[in-house]
């Protein structure tokens, strides 16, 4: 029987894949394990099922070397994992891409549309019974029917995004390494952010994108401009962003995702303009249970012997 390490609690269901293996954890108050706590089960299991809030680094890795087959992270990106480290130690890594393309791309839309209407400011007035009564120049946005969107990154969700643009006949561009063929396609990032209305941030996380978005590039997009990030909250100089809300030189910004979360920055919470979000991008009943069953699904293959088909290469 091989030993699974499980780090948080999964949707009712989500383990049923590893039936007959004996797992471990999670913690008994669903508290994540302490770096120290990974490294110490890692030299006891076969597999490893974890979040993206859970580092596994060589130092995990280096524990488990010689008997941990597998880590399975519950998330499509896994920049929380080294994968190059676990490659060399023989160890497999998977993700669950496909699964929530579209919960996520929801979520992205849900906050274009909130951000650029100014939703979650009206919502408070009226619940907190500041609404004196409709007033022409009262709560006015931008419109998202007609505007330019701009993708940076265009993968599953960034083209689910943009499949829903087209349902608000907006004109769709984006920004990818290399040239996809398709319309709307914009190599220069810099001048795709001087001409969009609205940017949806859809790119993965690591050094490689690291404030991407940082105060240079945020004093390209038109003051009146929105900006999205479903992303990973490490894209965006969150200082920066804040700078400009705060400074009138952007007009809204609706997150998902921070850079130290659960922490977000102070000047965000009171910036103008937030539509912020705690990281419910996958957050449907449907979409983070099928997540769990991709996880522990490719834990229960690679047990077997198997090779599932969302293992993460190197690169």
């Amino acid at each position: 029987m091989a030993s699974v390490l499980v780090t948080r609690r999964l949707p009712e269901g989500g383990l049923d894949p590893l039936a007959g293996h004996d797992l471990v954890g999670p913690n008994h108050d669903d508290r994540a394990f302490t770096h120290d706590e990974l490294v110490a089960h890692a030299r006891d299991v076969d597999g490893i099922v974890c979040l993206l809030t859970d580092r596994i680094d060589p130092q995990v890795l280096n524990a488990g070397a010689g008997r941990l087959r597998v880590v399975a992270n519950a998330a499509v990106g896994y920049d929380n994992i080294d994968v190059a480290a676990a490659n060399e130690r023989g160890i497999v890594v998977c993700n669950t891409p496909g699964v929530l393309d579209e919960t996520t791309a929801d979520v992205a839309f849900l906050l274009i549309l909130a951000a650029a209407r100014g939703a979650w400011v009206a919502e408070r007035d009226l619940r907190a019974g500041d609404w004196p009564g409709w007033g022409i120049t009262q709560y006015l946005g931008r419109d998202v029917h007609g505007a330019v969107l701009g993708l940076v990154g265009y993968g599953r969700i960034g083209r689910a995004v943009a499949r829903r643009a087209a349902g608000f006949d907006m004109t769709v561009l984006h920004h990818t390494r290399h040239d996809t063929g398709e319309p709307g396609w914009r190599g220069d990032l810099d001048a795709l952010l001087a001409e969009a209305d609205i940017v949806s941030l859809h790119c993965p996380g690591g050094e490689a994108t690291r404030h991407l978005i940082d105060a240079r590039r945020l004093a390209l997009m038109k003051p009146t401009a929105v900006l999205v990030n479903t992303a990973r909250g490490t894209v965006v100089d969150e200082a920066a962003l804040a700078d400009a809300l705060h400074d009138g030189r952007l007009f809204a910004a609706g997150l998902d995702v921070y850079e130290r979360e659960p922490q977000v920055h102070p000047r965000l919470l009171d910036a103008p303009g937030t539509m912020l979000l705690p990281h419910i991008g996958s957050a449907s009943f449907t979409t983070r249970l099928q997540m769990a069953h991709l996880a522990t699904s490719a834990v229960a293959t690679v047990l077997v012997g198997g090779t599932p088909p969302n293992v993460v290469t190197p690169g």
